[in-house]
């Protein structure tokens, strides 16, 4: 039995011990790969696991010069009234959530305003202070959409079609735009690929898709927020959350879960927001056992 496939079947009886309502895993460890679905695998929102996809994007158009991650948001927007201080936020603040710009998600945010990035622009920025908010990333899309064209439409040539992963649904905003920090459909293999891509930083089958420090910024430079946050919540990169333990993962609501350790991936799909935590955490309890 390969490593792969015990990783699976300790993780498949892990879910079933603690009531965790997958739908898929996926491991990969070295060049060995094991599943199992609790259900078909369908697409399904990979919720927040998508603003790794997003800095891939962005990551594929710095490679081309389109874009400068370092560059005033503004310089790009041109025509966008901006709040106090936001003529110095770039689109890396708004990828790793430090625009400083008050925002808290909501579920009607893409609605409440006539046009979200706008709204969001337009207030008060109060410096590099952390806020985790999909107003963030959808500005950030914003800026991308400005240079590339439609991006979902952009990353078919770029990044999806390269990776077999056949034009995915991405949800969009009443203006036409995706909602960005969420709302990409994927299957957990499709999924699973990506996280292939992430490990292997940034090249798909001896093809380099976008460069390898793109990859190293998911989990590199951490923002630090402090002892009063629950230790897989300290710490935040451009979308990759610290831990646990020695890992770092890209972790959606519902339990989406892409968990990196050496050189090993594991994918979640899942319906089971409160108990993912933990889940994650028994990953890597359970990599750090049978990986070597």
């Amino acid at each position: 039995m390969s490593r792969a496939q015990m990783i699976v079947d300790r993780l498949v009886g892990v879910a079933t011990e603690d009531g965790f309502d997958a739908h898929s895993v996926h491991v990969l460890i070295d060049d060995e790969t094991a599943e199992y679905h609790w259900s078909d695998d369908v697409r399904r929102d990979v919720h927040s696991v998508t603003k790794g996809v997003c800095v891939l994007a962005v990551g594929i158009a710095a490679d081309d010069g389109a874009l400068d991650i370092d560059a005033p948001v503004a310089s790009y927007l041109h025509d966008f009234a901006l709040g106090e201080g936001v003529d110095s936020v770039t689109v890396r603040h708004l990828l790793n959530m430090t625009s400083g710009i008050d925002f808290p998600w909501s579920e009607t945010m893409m609605t409440d305003w006539p046009d979200l990035a706008r709204e969001f622009l337009a207030r008060a920025s109060r410096g590099r202070v952390f806020q985790y908010s999909n107003a963030s990333t959808y500005t950030a899309m914003r800026v991308l959409d400005a240079v590339v064209g439609d991006v979902p439409q952009w990353l078919d040539r770029r990044l999806f079609g390269p990776l077999a992963i056949e034009a995915p649904a991405w949800e969009r905003c009443p203006n036409g735009w995706i909602v960005a920090g969420g709302g990409l459909h994927l299957r957990t293999t499709e999924l699973a690929r990506i996280g292939r891509l992430i490990r292997d930083h940034g090249v798909w089958r001896s093809e380099r898709l976008v460069s390898s420090d793109w990859v190293k910024a998911m989990h590199a430079d951490w923002f630090e927020r402090g002892q009063g946050y629950e230790s897989s919540y300290r710490r935040y990169a451009l979308a990759g959350w610290d831990g646990p333990g020695a890992a770092w993962r890209l972790h959606g609501a519902h339990g989406q879960l892409l968990v990196f350790l050496g050189d090993a991936v594991v994918t979640i799909t899942a319906n089971d927001h409160f108990k993912a935590d933990r889940m994650a955490e028994r990953i890597v309890t359970t990599l750090e056992q049978l990986g070597s």
